[in-house]
């Protein structure tokens, strides 16, 4: 049987969407066998010829392998990191070579990544191939169902094995004590050679003298990795024993982990699965391994464990609800010449994400398509895309998907669109269950939609005769991004391709060279940021460094800059009219007779910029409209496209959706927060990213999540940042793409600008103590890989919330240890608006050399769990920090408490147990002193880093990260768990998973 994967769950996949119906759990395994054995195929790659490879499962059934390969061990993809694998010829780079090709039964691919990354591959018989397909297929199946421990136990068995079999440079299966000493320098372990050489003696037990074997080796790495936190925090709660029994565990979980309901046979459940030693299980106590293993586990996680499922009520209508939305689904990458693929809506659904974008156009032979118009990027079928959607809509959850319709085709095609969308989606389009009456005045909830899509788009007015097959609509409600003097002529590249496509990369080059690249967590992402001043913008230079990332502003700067180049002849064809037709994004301003009016906020001032080169459009546009058929018409029922409305306007009915360019909403936001917040309490809207973002970055959607927007549109394609954000907010109900807003955003009205926003409410105050950090890695491609200097690292906690809450704050630096440094600091914040705070964890390498970011974990202030938690770095194996959670609550106004060291301390309840500890050192038993003479320690530095103040609400900082996963495992109820979300509206803070839990 395959590790991790139970034959219940094996025979529940046998109806997984596209693998063979019928087969056995033995067929499954001699797949894996197979797959374990290799198979020689062919790699496609973007030109004519491709590559033959040995492809091969690892042992572990962890990685995908190959060989031969210049990239040594790290030519592997993880099962972990894989998306979609799909059969056929159904990729980009398949469609690049002639029909005849290459047999379809023999070709695949495999998705994989934060970028959906394709391997393309060849076999050379079809049984191969399904053989490959199938097994990978059940092998995602079980990775991604399996719990959380046992999903934990499996990756640091895999990373323990896969470490040493890369230490182990010579292939003996063993390590000698040069290879070990090379190990923990790659594992920024900084011990003493002569403390390392009395270790590696002590777990050399074999005949094998001066070597370590594998298992030897794991003895080793135990006695290296003792933590000396956790075994302080054993010794005061077990009385300085060195293990602890049911009553010691009970009072820990209580005080510390504010646990209730705590009964001696769950305490002995903790010790039977947790503690490895027998002796100790028949003892009925729990050892420091035994400890460590509990708080690494899925119950010591600071993520609470009921928010992997929904946990929040369902019932409210559609605009009380903050929805997950993908802008531009189908494109790979940027917005004017990368790739639409079919399968990146099947990526984002079972993401979570709820509303996707179908950008529509004529296309030949009567058949819809579905790309970004006036630009370069690739075309798909209209009909694939609906077929996807059916097929994934529901696969993760239930809670309805909104299709938002960009329709910009010939009424005939329109119909085609209809009868797709009917033909295909059949029931799912069936409202009439949903409303008995037409009641127009509330929107239905995600519970009773459950199931259902909607399709956001256009409707005929009502005034319209019953017999008409098509009627003319207003042109101003669709969110065309594309300025009319910077469109493709018709669209069509076709006749000068290649010489378009270079004006297109050299203006995108001019625009990174343009721009600064930001100090940003990840330094791969090029990001638009503020330029010296040139010209007449230059003026705004001052006004611009206070929100230097509220919107597009900075890259409208970077833009004009490149529109300046072009005039002034740079353009490498010699005609300017070339350069306009291809740049969609590029607006060239209307300067005449535009004065630009001095502002002190970025946003008033760079919308008149944007309005300017848009006003004598806006005359016409509002004048623009275009022929709709019934059929499509008809399809829209809860979610119609109307024009921007002014937000102090009262609405005539909730069953319609504004769209907002972030421009305009940021505007809005600036001038109106009060009126925003209640025009988006009774109708929906949609923002989606200037389209100055032509590299497909992103904006911050925290500010516009403030003002109850709920459908804030990201390029889901842009790993980073924003979108590990937009992950955490939604992850706190279940990861089903609705987050139930505060009900002060639901009902009543205040200003999320204010400092003050809520007088009166009582407020919670965030105390953090950062103890010590685990396995922190060098940071990605640092500059001389495993071979640099060990880091000096440091954490910073970042809150993100309404603008008062922002803040910052971080640990002094610890020199020369990433394997287990001890920070012991203690970071205060108050927050006024709990129910929508992000809290951010970064670990940096203090070491101003090279690539500093090392690492990041966000998670929703309500999904946070109280005690002594790990917070796990995203994406990587065995990573994490430390730390120890207390919330209060506080009245009165609070300033933003900074360094206020020792107030944990005060509180004998939030007590650190392990400087009490440390401070009764003379008693402890003479093990103490053998453990904690092996554990890793370091100077630090006694200077901090100040990064005070707002978070960067700028574009997209690609840090790149993947979500852990987790169940719920814990019995007990939590005394003082923190809220899982805002309060239900009309209720205050009660109903489930609504605010603390009350002891009964």
């Amino acid at each position: 049987m395959i590790t991790g994967l139970p034959s219940a769950l094996l025979q529940h996949r046998m109806e997984e969407p596209g693998t063979q119906e019928g087969l056995s759990p033995d067929q499954v395994e001699r797949c894996i066998s197979s797959m374990q054995s290799g198979t020689q195929m062919v790699k496609l790659r973007g030109g004519s010829k491709g590559l033959v490879r040995f492809y091969y499962l690892d042992e572990h059934k962890s990685c995908i392998r190959w060989r031969p390969s210049r990239k040594n061990e790290k030519a592997k993809i993880s099962i972990d990191s894989v998306q979609e694998v799909c059969e056929g010829k159904q990729s980009e780079i398949f469609q690049r070579y002639a029909d005849g090709s290459f047999d379809p039964n023999c070709c695949f691919s495999i998705y994989y990544g934060d970028h959906m990354e394709s391997l393309d591959l060849v076999s050379s018989n079809g049984e191969e191939a399904r053989t490959w397909i199938t097994g990978l297929r059940y092998l995602m199946a079980g990775i991604s169902d399996e719990d959380s421990l046992s999903k934990r136990q499996r990756t640091r068995d895999q990373w323990l094995k896969q470490t040493f079999d890369e230490a182990d440079k010579n292939g003996d299966g063993s390590l000698s004590i040069n290879e070990v000493l090379q190990l923990l320098h790659k594992l920024n372990v900084n011990l003493p050679r002569q403390k390392v050489k009395q270790m590696f003696k002590e777990a050399d037990t074999d005949d094998n003298q001066g070597t370590l074997g594998f298992d030897e080796f794991c003895a080793f790495y135990k006695m290296m990795s003792t933590r000396r936190d956790l075994y302080l925090l054993m010794l005061t709660y077990s009385n300085h024993k060195d293990h602890l029994d049911t009553e010691d565990l009970k009072r820990f979980l209580e005080v510390e982990q504010k646990m209730t309901d705590v009964t001696e046979q769950y305490c002995l459940n903790i010790i039977d699965q947790f503690e490895p030693c027998l002796e100790n299980k028949s003892k009925e106590v729990l050892g420091i391994d035994g400890f460590t293993n509990y708080t690494r586990s899925p119950e010591g996680d600071i993520f609470n464990p009921r928010h992997y499922q929904v946990n929040q009520d369902m019932t409210y209508p559609l605009s009380y609800y903050f929805i997950t939305s993908s802008h531009n689904t189908y494109l790979i990458g940027d917005q004017l010449m990368s790739q639409s693929r079919v399968d990146m809506y099947s990526w984002v659904l079972q993401a979570g994400c709820r509303c996707v974008e179908v950008d529509c156009w004529d296309g030949p032979d009567g058949e819809p398509i579905v790309h970004h118009g006036y630009t370069l990027t690739s075309k798909i079928l209209f009909k694939d895309v609906i077929e996807t959607i059916n097929k994934y809509a529901f696969i993760k959850n239930e809670y309805p998907v909104i299709l938002s319709i960009e329709n910009h085709c010939s009424v005939l095609q329109q119909k085609k669109m209809a009868q797709y969308l009917t033909d295909i989606l059949g029931d799912k389009l069936d409202l009439s269950s949903v409303s008995s009456e037409d009641d127009s005045t509330t929107l239905p909830s995600p519970e009773k939609l459950k199931g259902k899509i909607l399709v956001k788009g256009k409707k005929l007015p009502a005034n319209i005769s019953e017999d008409a097959e098509e009627g003319d609509v207003s042109d101003e409600d669709s969110a065309d991004e594309i300025d009319e003097d910077c469109k493709l002529m018709n669209g069509d590249a076709s006749t000068n391709r290649k010489r378009v496509e270079n004006i297109a990369k050299k203006k995108l080059d001019s625009l990174i060279k343009e721009s600064k690249i930001r100090d940003c967590e990840d330094p791969n992402n090029f990001t638009v940021s503020t330029l010296p001043p040139s010209g007449k913008l230059g003026q705004k230079a001052e006004g611009k460094k206070k929100f230097a990332s509220l919107g597009a502003s900075a890259t409208d700067k970077a833009m004009s800059k490149v529109e300046e180049d072009m005039e002034s002849g740079e353009d490498l064809s010699g005609s300017k009219r070339n350069s306009r037709l291809l740049m969609s994004s590029f607006s060239k301003r209307k300067k005449k007779g535009s004065k630009l009016k001095k502002t002190s906020s970025l946003e008033e001032g760079d919308d008149d910029l944007d309005s300017q080169g848009s006003q004598s459009r806006g005359i016409n546009r509002q004048k623009k409209t275009m022929k709709l058929s019934r059929a499509l018409s008809d399809l829209v029922k809860y979610t119609k496209s109307v024009g921007i409305h002014d937000v102090e306007t009262e609405i005539s009915s909730s069953w319609q959706v504004s769209s907002f360019s972030e421009t305009k909403a940021h505007q809005i936001l600036q001038q109106k927060p009060a009126h925003y917040l209640r025009f988006n309490q009774h109708q929906l809207s949609r923002i989606y990213p200037s389209s100055y973002r032509v590299d497909s970055s992103n904006y911050n959607p925290q500010p516009f999540w403030n003002a109850g927007c709920q459908m804030v549109a990201l390029n889901y394609q842009s790993e980073g940042r924003m979108l590990q954000l937009n992950r955490a907010k939604f992850n706190a109900n279940g990861n089903c793409g609705y987050v139930l807003k505060p009900q002060c955003m639901c009902q009543g009205v205040f200003n999320p600008n204010s400092e003050d926003p809520l007088p009166g409410q009582l407020k919670k105050q965030l105390i953090l103590r950062i103890i010590s950090g685990q396995q922190l890695p060098k940071p990605r491609d640092s500059m001389l890989g495993d071979r640099g200097e060990i880091i000096d690292p440091f954490v910073e906690v970042e809150i993100i919330g309404l603008p008062v809450d922002c803040n910052k704050e971080q640990t002094r630096v610890v020199d020369d240890n990433g394997f287990n440094p001890m920070w012991e600091e203690t970071l205060v914040f108050t927050v006024h608006m709990p129910e929508i705070a992000l809290v951010r964890f970064l670990v940096w390498d203090h070491d101003p050399i090279g690539r500093d970011f090392i690492g990041q974990r966000t998670l929703a202030f309500t999904s946070m769990m109280p005690g002594y938690r790990h917070v796990y770095l995203e994406g990587m194996e065995e990573a994490s920090i430390f730390v120890h959670v207390a919330i209060n609550d506080i009245s009165g106004k609070v300033k933003q408490a900074l360094g206020l060291k020792g107030l944990f301390l005060r509180n004998p309840k939030q007590a650190s147990l392990d400087s009490h500890a440390a401070g009764q050192s003379h008693n402890r038993p003479s093990i103490s002193g053998q453990l904690l003479r092996r554990t890793a320690s370091a100077p630090t530095k006694s200077q901090k880093k100040a990064k005070k103040g707002f978070p960067e609400l700028t574009m997209d900082t690609k840090d790149n990260g993947s979500e852990g996963a987790g169940e719920d495992t814990s019995q007990p109820r939590f005394d003082s768990e923190p809220e899982s979300a805002a309060p239900a509206p009309g209720t205050l803070g009660e109903g489930p998973g609504r605010g603390p839990k009350v002891k009964n």
